[in-house]
């Protein structure tokens, strides 16, 4: 990413679509184009894997690391595929406009789903399907068991299932797998669905000169096919419940830190396999995206590791992890490493040392640039180096306009104003702060849509430490006004990106 560019932060639920919820269709495929006509070069995603409504249906947890998310399938694409016709969709829910209502969505995609699977069953082509199971076969047979019997034993996870599935058991697996013929073929047939238009979604980008930027995050959820299948990769106790859980120490987002739930992993178990479980996991992505975000990077150098049951972060200590060996052992696979690190809050000079050993760019973001001691800030621009990746906000932070209007302290605002030499109107700070990040050195720059759109905190995606309300927000075609491509292709052209 040494090449001056800059694009768009957009994850593909908030795109517009008459089925609830942004997905690899029309809406996709126009969004393309729009980044196109716009002159820009990236379009960043957040994780693309299957959610769960236990976590608000968060993209930050998932029940596999390697699966696709059935709702990110669109309808109309499997008309047009002819995998249904349009009366199977039919009726289609008013779903609301702005937002994702979870439950609705899976309610109706789910009908249709299962349409699509029973026209399959009985068609006479399935060499197509065959071959993609035998190709996705190390993860995949696992994964489709694992969300059967995680169906069928809810609401327990899969460490209270009975001994013989949640230690693995071969013959018991085979039995399982026996009787659940059906459905299981149902839960393979859906990632059938959803990579091949993910192929075709990324073909549409390639054509259009668009680069994808995927993420992903550090951890996985306990209750995942991942945890089921590798126990021995993560420190879990005798009874294969976790022992200890990820999170963050209290930071600027929570006086009481996070707890994420998420087990830590066992390294030394993964050091022993030559990490080929994370090795697997950035190739399978790297395979999908052009460039990988790992979400909180500091996490492969050192961890918040909590006791398991604790209510705060605040009893959580600092854990060594073998980052350097890992990303070590994955650069002998690959000369370039297509890697971004999200490197926001306290870094460590270790945390830095890596990065520079492996030239990964890291991330700086202008809405924190302007508080106590901003001339010295790492976020403001005239600090900022050349390889990094600047952002006006992430998907963890209140959109620009919300931020200036409700968040943001006098003394931000103050120096704000001295910074750009003027008191800003508040409806022109969004584009003031792209403006900034737009001139700056850094090679990258990615703008959240809401910001493009100047929209206010109604919009945000993700409020951390919150558990409801989140990854909902969605915009509508009428939302973008007819002058935003030119206007952002002009000051792309004027900024050399």
């Amino acid at each position: 990413m040494r090449t001056r560019g800059s694009g768009v932060l957009l994850h593909i639920t908030s795109l517009p679509s008459r089925f609830g919820i942004g997905d690899l269709g029309p809406g996709a495929h126009d969004f393309v184009q729009f980044l196109k006509d716009a002159g820009q070069r990236y379009w960043q995603i957040l994780p693309i894997h299957p959610t769960e409504y236990e976590y608000d249906n968060s993209p930050y947890h998932s029940l596999s690391a390697f699966a696709g998310n059935p709702l990110l399938i669109s309808p109309d694409v499997l008309v047009s595929d002819g995998f249904i016709g349009p009366e199977d969709l039919e009726p289609v829910p008013e779903f609301p406009l702005e937002k994702v209502d979870f439950s609705q969505v899976i309610a109706y995609k789910d009908k249709v789903f299962t349409r699509a699977f029973e026209r399959f069953r009985v068609s006479d082509d399935q060499s197509g399907f065959e071959k993609f199971c035998h190709k996705n076969a190390k993860w995949l047979d696992d994964y489709a068991l694992f969300q059967v019997l995680r169906k069928k034993f809810s609401p327990a996870l899969w460490g209270d299932w009975p001994s013989d599935l949640k230690l693995r058991i071969p013959e018991a697996l085979n039995q399982a797998f026996t009787e659940n013929l059906e459905l299981v073929m149902k839960e393979k047939f859906l990632q059938y669905l959803f990579f091949l238009q993910w192929d075709i979604f990324r073909s549409v980008c390639k054509d259009a000169g668009i680069l994808l930027i995927g993420d992903i995050p550090i951890y996985v959820d306990y209750d995942s096919a991942d945890v089921w299948v590798h126990h021995q990769f993560f420190k879990l106790d005798t009874d294969l419940k976790p022992a200890v859980i990820a999170g963050v120490p209290p930071d600027y987002f929570s006086e009481t830190g996070q707890i994420w739930d998420s087990p830590v992993y066992e390294w030394d178990e993964l050091k022993k396999t030559g990490y080929s479980w994370w090795i697997d996991r950035i190739e399978h992505l790297a395979s999908m995206v052009d460039y990988i975000r790992i979400d909180h990077f500091r996490g492969l150098i050192d961890f918040w590791e909590i006791p398991a049951g604790s209510e705060t972060a605040i009893s959580g200590s600092w854990v060594s992890a073998p980052g350097y060996d890992l990303l070590k052992t994955i650069a002998k696979r690959s000369a370039y490493l297509p890697i971004i690190a999200e490197d926001l809050g306290v870094i460590t000079p270790d945390v830095r040392e890596v990065m520079r050993e492996f030239s990964l760019p890291g991330m700086k973001v202008l809405l924190f640039a302007f508080g106590i001691g901003m001339p010295n800030s790492p976020y403001i621009p005239h600090n900022i180096s050349s390889n990094c990746v600047v952002y006006t906000g992430t998907h963890d932070n209140p959109p620009v306009y919300g931020w200036f209007m409700s968040e943001a302290t006098e003394e931000e605002k103050k120096n704000l104003a001295a910074y750009l030499g003027r008191d800003p109107e508040p409806q022109e700070v969004s584009w003031l702060l792209i403006r900034l990040a737009m001139m700056s050195v850094g090679s990258t720059v990615i703008i959240p849509m809401q910001d493009l759109l100047n929209l206010g905190n109604e919009s945000r995606m993700n409020c951390p430490g919150t558990k409801t309300g989140n990854w909902l927000w969605r915009f509508s075609k009428e939302q973008i006004p007819v002058i935003l491509p030119e206007k952002l292709h002009a000051l792309t052209e004027l900024y050399a990106r």
